[in-house]
């Protein structure tokens, strides 16, 4: 193992309630210290006096703050997870745009807890492998599920189902990051009615027809000038 992945790795699994908890209440004490103070003054320090525990136990489970802040968000992303799989297995509405509203407010209401957090986790967290392959599972995994669905909705009309399903995840997850932890607030609920008829009217449309591209006639250099003997 390098260096630099134990440096993003928590040190120490718990395999006992009270290791448990305590891991818990420092993942606690650190997310209301990134969100009150930010990253660059959210030391392990003030992490270990919001949760009450000696600086030395909090370096037993983690080695520094880049550690913590992956795994917070590593936890965000199973979070996120876990909130659709239970929305799906309530069944999904009939209408295509019902379906559209019901992934676009789970996005929301996922980011919604802290969004000064967001903002930190977004902005600051460092990118491990380990981390960039939950990323990519979990998009792999977004995306399959949205080809599916629009392989057998009716109401889909756009002629490239791959692309279509990649679209639409992409743009719930960055316009959900990018805009619930901007500095500025954003009205939710308009925000969400505009972003679930943007996406419905993009998948019900007909498929624009693009007619074959035109290519200018070549161009040939003049004849070279024959001297007409005298």
């Amino acid at each position: 193992m390098t260096s630099d992945k134990r440096r993003l790795q928590p040190r120490k699994q718990p395999r006992q309630v009270r290791a448990e908890l305590t891991r818990q209440r420092i993942l606690t004490a650190a997310a209301h210290v990134f969100a009150e103070h930010g990253y660059a003054a959210g030391t392990t320090n003030r992490i270990a006096e919001r949760a009450r525990i000696s600086i030395g136990s909090l370096y037993q489970y983690y080695p520094n703050k880049d550690a913590i802040l992956v795994e917070l968000l590593a936890r965000h992303l199973d979070a996120g997870m876990a909130a659709l799989a239970r929305r799906e297995e309530k069944g999904l509405p009939d209408s295509l745009e019902e379906i559209v509203r019901l992934y676009v407010r789970t996005a929301i209401e996922n980011h919604l807890d802290d969004p000064q957090l967001l903002r930190v986790m977004i902005e600051q967290t460092p990118r491990s492998q380990a981390l960039l392959e939950k990323v990519s599972r979990y998009e792999q995994e977004r995306v399959a599920d949205m080809r599916e669905l629009f392989e057998r909705h009716p109401e889909v009309r756009v002629g490239d189902i791959e692309t279509a399903a990649r679209l639409v995840v992409s743009t719930v997850e960055l316009g959900v990051h990018r805009l619930i932890a901007a500095p500025d607030s954003i009205d939710i609920p308009r925000f969400e009615n505009e972003l679930v008829a943007m996406l419905t009217r993009y998948l019900t449309a007909a498929p624009a027809e693009h007619p074959p591209a035109e290519h200018p006639p070549a161009e040939h250099p003049p004849a070279a000038t024959r001297r007409v003997p005298e």
